[in-house]
């Protein structure tokens, strides 16, 4: 697409943009003078559906009016809640119902994947990651190396950019998997990664994984709600994700995970198990039943019952999502917000700034990471300032995620004048 630095292109763009009226079903934080931030922080936290409260108070009042027996005589009853989640969710990241469980935390979820699928031998015990990580996914990986008796410095792999460049090339990973991969028994990925927005090419990676025999996992938390995913037929073995980002489900909401469906039905794999992931027939039996028969789904890594009120507000979120048409609709808006904003920076001539998201669309979701040669957190002082609430990334980046649910075209036009007009 030809973009013009034209403020009436932008003003065009929303016009003519078939997802404006989704905007008005969020919550937008306002400045001090009132008037609504820019906010491109969907990628740290996402903004409030409006209907969330609604359907939030909704449980509140059937606790308050029912007691234990909402639990099946709710509105929407609590035993059973997390179905609510399946097939939505399935949708967003391309698997079916069976393959999905929306639980716990996202690093929780991590830890009850690897308990299953990081089962290291004397010949095979190591696990590759990319570099940065998430620091919570590297606490864990560790962690569990460390369970298992082994050293890091030993069975860790990091996959790093060369020297001069920011992020780690497809090619380069492959290329660890076959130096490795008599060594390798996980390959542990993000779908995007949190510090350069970038989006790795997660179905070639798990074919070279699984050519090799190791299983492949995927940190989904900047991925879902931002990119489209095709988790069962790219033949992934488990991922995991949270719901406050793109999700717009609230802070610390529940988070989620994906099982290939040749796992989750496998009931014989080893798990660390809870109740709710036993078989529901028996499930109330408690102690006449006590030997754990998990249920041949991704239901079965359950390990306790529903958080419904950190469920409800995902609810309310994910209606909006199938409102809207599913991801490659709101991808289709998403890499044109993202490519003016490019454009716009790029066209402007900062010399004291460099995008380090690779250019490509099909290798970034919505985020730009900028990082600034002088004065960062000076400049990021400034935004703030102006009424924009993006984030920042010791040392010296700034991260700005347009999403297309609620983002403008005008915002990233206003986003991108200030930022010159601060250099």
């Amino acid at each position: 697409m030809q973009f013009s630095a034209d403020e009436k292109f932008a003003l065009q763009l929303d016009a003519e943009d078939p997802l404006r009226r989704f905007r008005e079903k969020f919550h937008t934080p306002l400045s001090q003078d009132g008037k609504p931030l820019i906010y491109f922080a969907g990628n740290s936290l996402g903004l409030m559906p409006k209907a969330a409260r609604q359907i939030v108070e909704q449980e509140l009042d059937d606790w308050a009016k029912l007691g234990v027996d909402a639990h099946l005589d709710a509105s929407t009853p609590w035993y059973s809640y997390h179905e609510t989640l399946r097939e939505p969710t399935a949708g967003l990241v391309g698997a079916k119902p069976i393959e999905v469980i929306c639980m716990n935390t996202l690093t929780v979820n991590l830890h009850l994947m690897m308990a299953t699928f990081y089962r290291p031998t004397k010949s095979r015990f190591k696990i590759l990651m990319e570099e940065p990580a998430f620091p919570s996914d590297t606490y864990a990986v560790k962690t569990q190396i460390g369970h298992h008796g082994l050293d890091p410095k030993d069975a860790l792999i990091l996959a790093r950019p060369r020297q001069g460049e920011f992020t780690v090339g497809t090619e380069e990973i492959v290329d660890l998997i076959e130096k490795h991969r008599e060594q390798l028994a996980v390959v542990m990925i993000a779908g995007v990664n949190f510090f350069t927005g970038q989006f790795f090419d997660i179905e070639k990676i798990t074919t070279a994984a699984r050519k090799h025999g190791c299983i492949i996992g995927v940190d989904l938390a900047h991925a879902i709600g931002n990119v489209p995913m095709e988790l069962h037929d790219w033949n992934v073995d488990f991922a995991v994700w949270c719901s406050y980002k793109y999700l717009n489900a609230g802070p610390g909401a529940v988070a989620g995970a994906f099982v290939h469906e040749r796992h989750a039905t496998n009931t014989k794999l080893p798990r660390l198990a809870g109740w709710f992931g036993n078989d529901p027939n028996t499930r109330f039996r408690l102690h006449l039943e006590p030997e754990f028969i998990p249920v041949p789904s991704a239901d079965g890594w359950q390990i306790s019952n529903p958080p419904i009120l950190s469920m409800a507000p995902l609810r309310a979120s994910l209606a909006i999502f199938d409102e809207a048409g599913g991801m490659e609709t709101l991808r289709a808006k998403s890499i044109k917000l993202t490519g003016y904003l490019q454009f716009l920076i790029e066209s402007a001539g900062h010399s004291k700034l460099t995008v380090i998201t690779p250019n490509k669309p099909d290798a970034r979701g919505c985020q730009l990471s900028v990082l600034v040669h002088e004065h960062p957190k000076e400049l990021f002082g400034k935004l703030e300032a102006a009424g924009v609430k993006c984030d920042f990334r010791e040392p010296n980046v700034i991260r700005a995620a347009p999403t297309p649910l609620y983002n403008t075209f005008h915002e990233v036009w206003r986003f991108a004048k200030i930022l010159a007009d601060h250099q």
